[in-house]
């Protein structure tokens, strides 16, 4: 009985795991589904920024502006780390956090670590990369306002000169079942210019010059909304695959469990069966 009995409190504290690991997927179903919804909305507005800057950079000025000319050496190297706010995503954190301590111990340059998330701090101080700021309260589906707190940090880091270049470390969201630890420099910019701003009758006011200083904030700013979007995009996808998986695996475990119960049950019926049998013989003896 007592074996009969730890059985049954093991199912019920399983099934209790199952609920929660099912209202966990759906949670991340819904923020994930959110976080698209935000990131096609903001792709018209990209498309069009990318085109106007294109058409600014084909004039010979472009490469001079503050965001785009280089440090004439660069000695100190920023990497802007974005993490998860939570565990229970599978590899989601680790495997990007591993992808960033590698790119900074092969890095022969100084480097410095901006996190952006609330995962893994001391996880993060244990590995010994010098952390200048951390950006702890990130909602789970980012803001205009968010990224522009991050970029405006990240622009007077490289302006003022405490680094030469600013690097994104970010899980890529490529499907629902495929993330990949990627690394792009934010500063000095390098923007896409494959599509050519021939043809547009584009009248710059008060000048070309100014008018790109302010596209190319916008542009900073837009990227780093859309790698903090896809960023978390890849945590709600992990996170619905690990509570996918570990929701299917409580039904195989409540099923063993339930063959268990069943095996000691029978067993305990077949040995009441022979001490009835085995006390009636006695008697007959008797």
């Amino acid at each position: 009985m007592a074996n009969m009995r730890a059985i049954r409190t093991r199912i019920k504290s399983v099934k209790n795991t199952q609920q929660i690991t099912k209202a966990m997927k759906m949670v991340a179903v819904s923020k994930l589904r959110k976080t698209q919804s935000r990131m096609q909305s903001m792709r018209p507005f990209a498309d069009k920024s990318q085109e106007v800057l294109n058409t600014l950079l084909s004039g010979s000025s472009g490469s001079q502006n503050r965001f785009i000319k280089p440090h004439k050496q660069v000695n100190k190297v920023c990497y802007v780390l974005f993490v998860g706010n939570r565990g229970l995503c599978g590899v989601y954190n680790n495997a990007v956090l591993h992808y960033a301590l590698d790119l900074i111990e092969n890095d022969s340059r100084e480097c410095e670590l901006v996190v952006c998330g609330r995962w893994g701090k001391d996880v993060i101080a244990k590995s010994g990369v010098k952390v200048i700021k951390a950006f702890p309260e990130l909602s789970d589906t980012p803001t205009a306002n968010e990224a522009i707190e991050i970029a405006e940090y990240l622009k007077q880091l490289f302006l003022n000169g405490e680094t030469d270049e600013v690097h994104l470390v970010y899980q890529r969201y490529i499907s629902a079942l495929s993330q990949k630890p990627v690394t792009e420099q934010l500063l000095p910019a390098k923007p896409e210019t494959e599509q050519s701003g021939a043809g547009h009758a584009f009248i710059f006011a008060p000048d070309a010059d100014t008018v790109l200083e302010s596209v190319m904030q916008l542009y900073i700013n837009n990227k780093l909304l859309s790698v903090m979007l896809e960023a978390r995009c890849g945590e709600h996808t992990a996170r619905m695959t690990a509570m996918t998986s570990a929701t299917d695996s409580t039904k195989t475990l409540i099923d063993e469990l339930g063959l268990s119960l069943n095996r000691a049950r029978q067993a305990a019926i077949t040995t009441e069966i022979s001490e009835i049998v085995g006390g009636a013989a006695a008697l007959e003896r008797k």
